[in-house]
């Protein structure tokens, strides 16, 4: 019985019986929820716990969106790991209002602090009680984000879901505006979202938006906190939307098979206000591909009453002849995907309607859902032969891909290493991307999005073919 076969009815080994700790297709869940933070305007980061953890967020996420990134940090010692960190985190707030001015105080705790127990939210409260005659207290959010109890995707929509719920308020008449909630995409994807829906006439909430603060012009002077994100007063009408859409089916299932602290079952924003508020939650994958993509805009079509502009029917007319084009290139070939959940799906959705097959389906994530997910999604394109690893390492990515022998790897820059040595050709697509610029600045989602993506794709498999070859190639 080979790999495939032995896998068909089961996935690879996850945290139930393999330690991803080693190397893992992952990063912290604070990191995660310090990007969904940067998307509030006026806000600044805070970090619960030791001032390693700051530093080393602060600058695993410079590396990849090339813009300062300021989060500050109680700053825990080894007498607050013992007697609690109430005095750190004071004087922390003290400090950042004093500093920075910032509207919106969002606090992420880390493993050690959540290790010791400290309940944040009734320090939160303390603080609040102390300083209530203080003028202009900024708004104070938090977010539970122990690294041992997720991934920085689950870290990100925690972010998101903690921030709605702290200032979504359901007083007054709804509205006709929606809301959008954009999952972990580049700021460029998330200002061609707002394009979309513009284009749509539709007024729409977009949460978390990033799209200028973590992808902002060059300064004069340095900004302490830059200017962009989503209002308040918008988040705070969140609860009066017509609509909620959701893109992504799997966003923030928990830590380890959907449950977060407690044996709770894990929410995501647009299940929050569905459930408080009746927002109507619709859910739909990232569009990535013809048929996500096509989802997309028909569900915004039937939202705002108005048929799919022209530019996007063009726009998809172009991208089918691209298929067209480029289908020899991609037909039969086999793609390596990994990274986080939502868009290893996306990714494995779209590599399956080009011809690509899907053999290995990887992720750090340990929702319990990433194979049902795929079946869903892929639906008459689903191969029994996909092997799905949750909670996976690299290493263990490695020894499974060497069996496999994949013409592409599909993922961030953390598995370079591994194509480097197997001479695998990679497509940088995700978060982190590090070994290359413009990160921030990728489009991948919609019609025009999925057009430079299968480009790329094509391009370097092609690159990869005049590489190898002994003669070379000059027309392909």
């Amino acid at each position: 019985m080979n790999l495939a076969e032995s896998n068909r009815t089961k996935d690879m080994p996850s945290g139930d019986n393999f330690s991803s700790s080693c190397n893992a297709c992952k990063q912290c869940t604070p990191l995660g929820a310090c990007v969904a933070f940067k998307g509030i305007e006026g806000v600044l980061p805070m970090l619960h716990g030791s001032q390693g953890c700051a530093t080393y967020i602060r600058r695993y996420l410079i590396s990849h969106f090339r813009e300062p990134m300021d989060i500050a940090s109680s700053n825990f010692s080894e007498e607050t790991t013992i007697f609690g960190g109430n005095r750190n985190f004071n004087t922390g707030i003290d400090n950042i209002i004093s500093q920075y001015h910032p509207a919106v105080i969002a606090i992420a705790s880390t493993c050690l602090s959540e290790t010791i127990g400290e309940d944040v939210q009734r320090l939160i409260n303390e603080y609040k009680s102390i300083h209530h005659n203080t003028d202009n207290l900024p708004e104070m959010i938090f977010a539970s984000t122990p690294s041992y109890q997720g991934t920085h995707y689950e870290g990100f929509h925690e972010a998101v879901y903690a921030t709605v719920k702290a200032l979504a308020d359901g007083r007054g008449s709804v509205g006709s505006h929606i809301n959008l909630f954009s999952n972990f995409i580049s700021p460029e994807d998330i200002r061609h979202l707002k394009e979309i829906v513009n284009d749509f006439e539709l007024e729409i909430m977009l949460f978390p938006d990033y799209s200028d603060t973590l992808d902002s012009t060059s300064w004069d002077t340095y900004h302490r906190i830059a200017q962009g994100g989503t209002t308040i007063a918008a988040l705070r009408k969140s609860a009066l939307a017509s609509v909620s859409i959701e893109l992504g089916y799997i966003l923030n299932s928990g830590g380890k098979n959907g449950k977060i602290k407690n044996n709770a079952i894990a929410q995501s924003a647009g299940d929050y206000l569905q459930t408080e508020f009746d927002v109507v939650c619709r859910k739909t994958g990232l569009p990535i591909g013809i048929i996500e993509s096509d989802k997309f805009f028909n569900l915004l079509a039937t939202i705002s009453g108005n048929p799919i502009p022209e530019k996007y029917q063009k726009q998809r007319g172009r991208l089918v002849d691209l298929y067209i084009d480029g289908h020899k290139y991609v037909s039969g070939k086999k793609a390596v995907i990994y990274g986080e959940e939502d868009l290893v799906v996306a990714l494995a959705a779209f590599a399956s309607e080009i011809g690509i097959k899907p053999v290995l389906c990887a992720t750090g994530g340990e929702s319990g859902k990433l194979r049902e997910t795929l079946k869903q999604t892929l639906g008459d394109l689903y191969d029994e032969d996909i092997i799905v690893g949750q909670g996976m390492s690299f290493e263990r990515m490695e020894e499974v891909t060497k069996d496999l022998q994949p013409d592409l790897m599909l993922g961030n820059s953390k598995g370079y290493y591994i194509a480097r040595k197997m001479d695998i050709p990679i497509v940088r697509v995700g978060f982190p991307i590090h070994d290359r610029i413009g990160a921030q600045h990728t489009k991948t989602l919609g019609y025009e999005g999925t057009t430079a993506l299968f480009e790329q794709i094509v391009n370097t498999l092609l690159e990869d073919k005049q590489r190898k070859s002994p003669v070379g190639y000059k027309y392909m």
